[in-house]
This record gives C-alpha cells, structure tokens and sequence, in this order.
C-alpha cells in the first residue's frame, strides 16, 4: 500500500476527544495497510497564548540587536505548542492499539535556514522515519519547526505546519498529502461572503497558488509553491466528518490540487472569486521621471522586510511622475514613516500619502489563457455596480483588481454570479 501524510491543523486538534477522533481517522488509513506520516498544528489558540505571555515580558522598543535575540525565543516558546500535540497523538495513537512514535523537527531533523519566525526548509533527514515505518510504526512529526544550521529552533511562520507536511511528502515521495481543516475543501469563493460559492472537486497548483497569494486562507501559499515544485498532489479535506466514514468514500472527498490539467479543468474560464482585506495602498508622488527611481523608492522598503504587491507608475508630465504600490497593512505605518524619513529627501518627492482602507478582488482560472475579453467582462462588471478600480495587475491566469474596501463584498458577489459560479456543478466539469 501506499506513504500517506496526513496534515491536521489546530481546530482539529483543539480538545482531548478531537484528537482521539483524528487518532481513530489515522488508525483507519494504517489498518488499511498505509504508511502513515502525521503532521498535527498546536491545540487550536495555543500558539496565541504562548505568543501574547512572550509579549507581556519582551522589551518595548527592542534594538536590532535585541530584536534578533527577541525572534529566537519567540520561537523556542511557539514551537513547543506543536510538540505538546504530536505527544498527545502519540499517546492516543497507542491506544487504539497501533505502535506510534513522536518527533519534534530538530529530532527528524527538519532543517531549516535561520530566519527566526520565518523560517525555510532547506533539507530534511528522512532516515529515522522510513526505519520506524519500516518497523510498522506510524510517526507523527511536528509541524511549523526546524533546526537551523547553529541547532537553533526555528519555526516557519504562520500555517507553516502546511508547509511542514508537504516538504515531509515531497522528501519521502509520499503518494498523496492530506491536509485536514475545519473546511471540506477549496470553493470558488467564500460561503461567507456568497452562500452559493460551491466547492471544486479539482484545482490545478497554478489557480491555487494564485488563490493562496490573493487571500484564500485554505492553505498556506508556500505549502502550495512546494507542492508543486516537487510535484506531491494535495487534497484538502474535513476532519470534522466522521473518523468512521468509508475509506474509499473519504480518500476521494475534498478538493484535490492536481498538476494535471484535463481537459475539463480547461473548461472553466474562471474557477475562483479570491479577495484579501489586508491591503493598503501608498503613493509617491511627484518624483522624477529617471531610470532608477523605482528603485530608489522600492529598495529602501525591501530592505525593510516589507512585501510590495501591485505596483503602478504614471505617465510622466514635465518629468515628474506618481509612483503607487500596494503593502499588507500591518506594514503600513511603517511604509509611510520610512518613505517620509528617507524615500522623500532623497527623491525630492513632492509628497507620500496613503489609504488604508482597500481591498484586492481577483479571477483565477486557468481557462483564461484560452478566453479572450475576460479582464474587460470583469471591469464592465464592476463599472454596472457602480466600483471605481483604483489599480490593475495581471498573469496569465489572474486578473487583480484595487478597489474600495467598502465595495469589497459586492464586488465578490457580481463577479462570482457573471463568471457562473453560482450554479451546479457541471457533469462533465470535473473543477468548474
């Protein structure tokens, strides 16, 4: 039979009866003769708690040197909300009856290069795993953690048990990647923003890379850049069926993100509504017009550690020019400061204003390489609700849009209902 890794994130792990129910759901899948790996999240608001104790006693304007310090033992303490979870699965592994053994990340090890609370895998040593799996055992790892190369531990940054799992499938060529969630898979949008948003049976990596970076929170982005770099089909599915339910039944629900592309899947234009709250805009304005300048205002905030998103320049008028980009908007405060203190002297810039109160809408699909007239649908549609686009940004497959948070769920619906996401599910549409 096959190596099969199941992912279980913090919900499904958040009381003693949960994990038995997931510890039942695993024993299954090893009676029915597979090779189980398991990555379990902390207990679900755990690492919150192990984080807000931290920042009550962490200095209150940390230097850089304190800050590097800081972001160690951020991640000594967050990491040990996952090692409290593989023991307890262990534990209720063992009595169902099967042999099972827990590893934290650096006793894999998972290693990791060292940026503290962001951590990347760079390798990880499978050979203590395939010999307890050789010896019947089911192994359940934790996720989110690694070692770095000063045996120091690191963790990966939010949802990176994701990440965890799959770099743990792609390393020992698992068959297939579960990741349990509190949702039954990947849909065209949000239920809570459109109801009649339906789930899809199959995605490519491409759509849902797309997805994940414009604000679908099913998975996490990098979970899916490693996936499809090392080619692991993914399946996200509920933990919140019933452990009991048909093996067959339950190996074949959810959605699966596949690197196939059938000629079905081509048959859907658009196959997802993605939107992210979390945007802000910031505007440079009146800058020379030179080669260079996009740099000089884009290297500073780089340097920075701060994302920039979309990005637009304007057409020049007597070589002067505005400059705007998109950043997450925990950053940005921090954006205005530093483009007020630095950016502004040093390009004579006539001013930096912002607005924090923007959203992104997008279109995935990968039937928009074929279509023609798909961005322009897409406007008209905003234009007859009466939206104002404020920037634009493309891929071969996606279309992005900022507009006004206000208008953020209206959009969402008029896009979803003209693209026909509403409907069933067609027959021959295997992800439409």
């Amino acid at each position: 039979m096959a190596l099969i890794v199941h992912k279980y994130g913090g919900t499904s792990m958040g009381s003693t009866e949960r994990i038995r129910n997931v510890a039942r759901r695993v024993a299954k899948w090893a009676r029915a003769g597979h090779q189980m790996v398991v990555v379990p999240s902390a207990m679900s608001g755990e690492t919150n708690r192990l984080l807000a104790l931290a920042r009550e006693l962490q200095p209150a304007s940390p230097n850089a040197a304190q800050g590097a310090a800081l972001a160690r033992e951020l991640d000594m303490i967050a990491a040990t909300g996952e090692q409290v979870s593989v023991g307890l699965l262990a534990i209720a592994l063992q009595s169902e009856g099967l042999e099972a053994v827990s590893y934290t990340g650096w006793q894999v090890p998972v290693e990791t290069d060292s940026a503290y609370t962001k951590a990347r895998i760079e390798r990880i040593d499978d050979t203590r795993v395939r010999a307890d799996l050789a010896a019947g055992k089911v192994v359940v790892i934790t996720g989110f953690q690694g070692i770095d190369a000063n045996g120091h531990i690191t963790t990966l940054g939010r949802g990176g048990s994701d990440t965890s799992a799959v770099a743990v499938a792609a390393a020992m060529k698992a068959a297939e990647c579960l990741i349990y969630t509190d949702v039954d898979g990947v849909y065209t949008t949000d239920p809570r923003v459109v109801p009649e948003a339906r789930r899809l049976q199959a995605i490519s990596f491409e759509e849902m890379l797309e997805m994940a970076s414009l604000g679908s929170k099913v998975l996490q982005i990098r979970s899916v850049e490693f996936a499809g770099k090392y080619r692991v089909p993914l399946r996200v599915l509920s933990s919140f069926t019933p452990w009991d339910i048909p093996l067959d039944e339950e190996a074949a629900s959810g959605t699966l993100i596949t690197f196939e592309e059938d000629e079905n899947m081509e048959q859907a234009v658009v196959s997802g509504i993605a939107f992210n709250r979390d945007e802000a805009k910031v505007t440079v304005m009146g800058v020379p017009d030179k080669p260079g300048i996009a740099y000089q205002i884009l290297g500073p905030v780089a340097d920075a550690n701060i994302d920039v998103d979309v990005i637009i320049q304007n057409v020049s008028h007597d070589g002067r020019t505005d400059f705007s980009f998109t950043v997450h908007r925990n950053d940005y405060a921090r954006t205005l400061d530093l483009l007020k203190s630095s950016v502004q002297p040093a390009t004579s810039a006539a001013q930096v204003t912002g607005d924090p109160k923007i959203c992104k809408v997008s279109i995935v699909g990968i039937g928009m390489r074929s279509h023609v007239g798909v961005a322009s649908r897409m406007f008209r549609v905003l234009s007859e609700e009466g939206i104002n686009i404020q920037m634009i940004s493309t891929s071969e497959i996606k279309t992005s849009v900022v507009i006004d948070e206000k208008y953020m769920e209206l959009a969402v619906r008029a896009l979803h209902k003209a693209f026909d996401l509403d409907g069933p599910v067609p027959d021959t549409a295997a992800a439409a």
